[in-house]
């Protein structure tokens, strides 16, 4: 009953969490979202649970194709056609690992994934404001 309650407590605190995020931080918890659904299907893996690992695979996948759709290849140019390709290669990579059960794919894809996810968090505050100004710009210009 008790572990019910946290979980509803844990649910109530990401849905606040997120409307309160800027584009920087929802994409930075996408990332981690991703990478630890990826540990929680290699432990159901690990533990031949068949389904508990199909259900995590598919939501890191799900991740992954969600960042890969909102990629702005316009503006992003060359950098980000090279992320839409590999988080491309991610999402095959799981779906290799689910088909294979393949602790090893998953492991790679976390140690690709990792890298951006820590590269995102080192982003400089300033950064962030230019990005965001372009984009308000980018919106008033359509």
């Amino acid at each position: 009953m008790a572990l019910k309650g946290i979980n509803a407590y844990r649910k109530g605190n990401l849905k606040q969490d997120i409307a309160s995020a800027d584009p920087h931080k929802l994409t930075l918890m996408l990332l981690q979202g991703a990478l630890d659904r990826i540990a929680y299907a290699k432990g159901a893996m690990e533990r031949k649970d068949l389904v508990t690992k199909a259900d995590f695979i598919s939501k890191s996948s799900a991740i992954l194709m969600h960042l890969r759709d909102t990629l702005d290849l316009e503006v992003g140019g060359e950098v980000a056609e090279n992320m839409f390709a590999l988080y491309d290669y991610m999402v095959q990579r799981l779906n290799d690992a689910h088909v294979n059960n393949d602790l090893k794919l998953l492991d790679e894809v976390s140690s690709l994934l990792t890298p951006i996810r820590d590269a995102w968090v080192q982003i400089p505050e300033e950064a962030k404001q230019e990005a965001y100004e372009a984009q308000r710009q980018k919106r008033q210009a359509v």
